[in-house]
This record gives structure tokens, sequence and C-alpha cells, in this order.
């Protein structure tokens, strides 16, 4: 995994990501795009999804905040996305906590326009059909078989599949990564997984899939991780992985990274 090189590619090419995503992050995953070197791009009128999709370098949908008008957007947004394209990242977000969510989730994923799917153990599971339990769109909870429910995942949906946990994992459908980076006190501040998609969309611009979705992760957690070490508590952590997302560089990534390719 090139993920330094990717990282570069991030900020030396600066792509326009457009999301569609929901209006308890829109400010925060704005900024995390901001932070690592991409451009965001917040949109969700229908009249203007073709023109801006045409401009964007990928696609973001985040359900978190799901209305009818909402959902058309989105379903448009993943068609003009295949049309073009264009990479779409979908973040399944409280899949498996009511059937909305979850149905308008596996109609995104049947039209086979989806690029990345990223959730956390409890969406994924029941995406493919497996029993789950969640208590909200923020609290999950974690099996050691995460491993196995994205390599399942990325081969029902023909994609690349990550699932977030205590390890995250990512497949191809072939291949399955680990990465150990990251800290709990992600869980304390509220649209981390959605800071996480929307930067794995930065990715998924300059790189191919499974790297996009593996690179993300890792300097993600990293910068998790280095804003941990300055700031012990939720406000303050909020702010320093801002500005690890800024600072990170490929020295901190050699040292910290921890990536290592499983059997699927």
């Amino acid at each position: 995994m090139e993920i330094a090189e990717n990282l570069k590619a991030v900020r030396s090419r600066r792509p326009l990501v457009h999301n569609i995503t929901n209006f308890v992050v829109m400010n925060s995953t704005a900024n995390a795009l901001l932070a690592i070197g991409a451009s965001p791009v917040m949109a969700h009128a229908p009249e203007e999804l073709e023109e801006m999709i045409n401009l964007a370098d990928s696609v973001v949908i985040n359900i978190g905040t799901l209305d009818e008008r909402w959902i058309d957007s989105m379903f448009r947004a993943v068609k003009i996305a295949g049309e073009y394209g264009k990479p779409v990242v979908l973040d399944p977000v409280g899949a498996g906590a009511t059937r909305f969510r979850t149905s308008t989730s596996l109609r995104l994923l049947e039209t086979g326009n989806i690029t990345i799917l990223r959730g956390n153990y409890s969406e994924m599971k029941s995406l493919i059909g497996e029993k789950s339990r969640t208590r909200g769109v923020d609290s999950s909870v974690y099996g050691e078989d995460a491993a196995r429910i994205a390599f399942t995942a990325a081969n029902l949906f023909n994609l690349v599949a990550v699932v977030t946990g205590r390890i995250d994992y990512g497949s191809d459908g072939k291949r399955v990564y680990g990465v150990e980076n990251g800290t709990p006190m992600l869980s304390r501040v509220t649209g981390t997984g959605c800071m996480l998609t929307a930067i794995t969309g930065a990715f998924a611009a300059v790189t191919e899939p499974l790297e996009a979705a593996i690179s993300s992760l890792a300097v993600f957690g990293i910068a998790a991780e280095k804003a941990e070490e300055e700031s012990r508590y939720p406000g303050s952590f909020h702010v320093s992985l801002y500005d690890w997302l800024y600072r990170i560089d490929d020295e901190v990534i050699r040292d910290k990274a921890r990536v290592r390719e499983i059997e699927p």
C-alpha cells in the first residue's frame, strides 16, 4: 500500500469531493476534507446535480438524516456519477436500526454504481442479511468476524467494503487488509465515521478503490492517535484531529501505520 504517496496525490490534486451528507456533520466533514488537502462541496438540490458531479472528482453519499427529497437526490447523484465514471462512496448510517435506513442503503447498492461501502460492524452486518444489534447511528457492537463481514460484503455487492471498529478491515472481494490505527476517543465525538467516509472520497479520486480505502483508514487513524497524544478530552481532541489531518506527513505514516494483509 502506497499510503504516503496517495496522501501526496490528494494534496497535490486537491480533488473536489461532492457530498450529499447529513445535517449533523456537514461542517465537520467539510473541515476534515480541507484539512487533509481536498476541496469539499455540499450540494443536495437535484436541479444542480449533473453540473456539480461533472465538476467533481468523486461523490460521497451519507444517509444520516434521510428524507424523501434527499433520497431522490442520492439516487440521481449515483446514476449521474455512474454515467460520468466518478467514484461513489456510500456511508449507510444507521442501517439495521430501521427498515427505512436499511432498505434505502440496499436500494442504493443495487444500482451497481457504488465504488466503496464504509460502515460500522452493525451496519455492514445488517446489509449482508445477518442479524446485528445497534443502539443508534453512531453506536455499534463489534465482532471478531469483522474481516469476514468486509470480505462477504465486497463479494455480495461487487465493490470495496470497509468495516470500521476496534480493527478496521477493507476488502475488494479477493484481498483483505486490517488497519490497527485509531483510538476509542473517536467514539466520543459525533460524526468521526462520517469524516472518515468523506476523506475516503478524496482518496478515491486519486487512486484505485482498495488503495483509497486502506489509505484513508490509516491516515485518519494515525491522525486520531496523534491528536489523542496532545488532547485527552473530546472537545480539544476534535480540534487536534483537524490539526493532525493537516500535519500528518510521510515520516509519521512510516512510523505509525499498522496495516497488514490477512487471509480472507
